[in-house]
């Protein structure tokens, strides 16, 4: 009885102390800088991206679109459906690809259908944006789009040397979410686009689990800066920031996510 009540308070133990890392939903593509138009491809993936850990199975989005010079374009049908593998598993993902014409910003935007995790026994509706510029010429980047969750950025997404700082707006039914919570990750392993995987190779090692998933808090007008200390992919998500907390009759977490590209000065 006395083993047995041991293993159980270990278990118990184990299971409190192990590491929560944070589900990012992904809009990916392999460059947001260019200088001129051409057709990119896109990797809709709900995942986890510092360690290319487990990945979820995606619904069917709500809404897949672009914005370009203020006006919107409907991409939900170009959604192809994909198996993406992580280093540990396989998830439903979606894949698109998009024709950049002329000059300026091109903001996606992803309203995936709300995933439920058993784990915790609630919903998780990240709505996501990336920003592809071509052309150096700015127009929306930092457009407040209106979601019901949101980040407005303060600094091109695209336009980021490593070292440089990232801030941004936490918006919440088009006001400002004082003091949000905010998870940072890097995305760690490269995307493979034509194996629709992650190499397995890491591009960064965490000395620590509270360097996978970083905690940063908005001040009192919602807003929040980050340093950037690697080139690559950063994503930043916004718990809670939408006004919606129930669906189908549990609790919703309408997070707000945008993706970043930062560059090394060579």
């Amino acid at each position: 009885m006395k083993k047995s009540l041991a293993l159980l308070t270990t278990f118990f133990c184990i299971t409190i102390a192990a590491p929560a890392f944070a589900h990012f939903q992904m809009i990916y593509t392999p460059e947001s800088a260019l200088d001129k138009g051409k057709e990119i491809p896109l990797k809709l993936v709900f995942t986890h991206p510092f360690e290319a850990g487990h990945t979820m199975d995606m619904g069917i989005p709500e809404e897949f679109y672009v914005v370009r010079k203020e006006k919107k374009k409907d991409l939900k049908d170009t959604l192809k459906p994909i198996t993406w593998k992580s280093l540990t598993n396989s998830g439903k993902a979606f894949e698109s690809s998009y024709k950049l014409r002329g000059m300026g910003d091109n903001v996606f935007v992803l309203v995936p259908a709300p995933y439920y995790e058993a784990e915790e026994d609630i919903y998780i509706q990240q709505i996501t944006k990336m920003v592809v510029n071509t052309g150096g010429f700015p127009t929306d980047w930092d457009a407040e789009l209106g979601l019901p969750a949101e980040i407005v950025a303060l600094d091109k997404p695209y336009a980021l040397w490593t070292g440089n700082v990232f801030r941004g707006v936490v918006m919440g039914g088009g006001k400002p979410v004082p003091y949000a919570e905010i998870e940072v990750e890097y995305l760690n392993h490269n995307p493979n686009l034509d194996k629709n995987a992650f190499d397995a190779a890491a591009a960064a090692e965490a000395p620590q689990d509270s360097f996978v998933t970083m905690g940063i808090k908005a001040n009192a007008d919602g807003e929040f800066s980050f340093g950037l200390p690697k080139s690559g992919w950063w994503g930043f998500c916004a718990l809670g920031a939408g006004a919606q907390d129930k669906h189908d009759g549990k609790e919703l977490s309408q997070d707000a996510v945008i993706w970043v590209q930062v560059r090394d000065m060579k």
